[in-house]
């Protein structure tokens, strides 16, 4: 399950930055995605979609997140796949709570290394690392902000 996971990692990122740079659904991307990989098994896909549309839901405040660590990098303007990742990450481990925090920065750094610029690694691992030391207290926060949107 560990190689599916990170399987639907990689094409939950894909579709966040297709979502991302050209406005496309969500949910015609994620179909898109998902006819075109058909072998992902029923577990993955549903992940693949919880981590886009968890992404998606709660992309203002982890935006709001990422720019409170990163004050010099505004987040509209990083770069697309960093800026996705970091949303992808902190949503996996901080508001669905499925994933371990060191396996959910670990499987950024490795979505950074694998497809973005040089230092995107290094900024992930960093951004990902001081928000980390607040996983409890952001944790409070989704959970606040999720029961406002209900």
């Amino acid at each position: 399950m560990k190689r599916e996971r990170r399987r639907a990692r990689s094409l939950a990122l894909q579709v966040l930055y297709e979502v991302d740079s050209v406005d496309h659904p969500a949910e015609e991307v994620i179909a898109f995605h998902l006819a075109k990989d058909e072998s992902l098994g029923e577990e993955a896909q549903a992940f693949m979609q919880r981590l886009v549309l968890g992404a998606i839901d709660y992309a203002s405040e982890l935006d709001d997140l990422i720019a409170s660590c990163a004050p010099e990098w505004p987040v509209d303007e990083l770069a697309i796949l960093d800026r996705n990742i970091l949303r992808l990450a902190l949503w996996e481990f901080a508001a669905a709570g499925e994933t371990p925090l060191k396996v959910a920065i670990n499987e950024a750094v490795e979505l950074a290394k694998r497809f973005g610029s040089d230092s995107s690694a290094r900024f992930v691992n960093g951004v990902l690392g001081t928000l980390a030391d607040r996983e409890a207290e952001i944790r409070r926060q989704l959970q606040r902000n999720d029961s406002r949107k209900e």
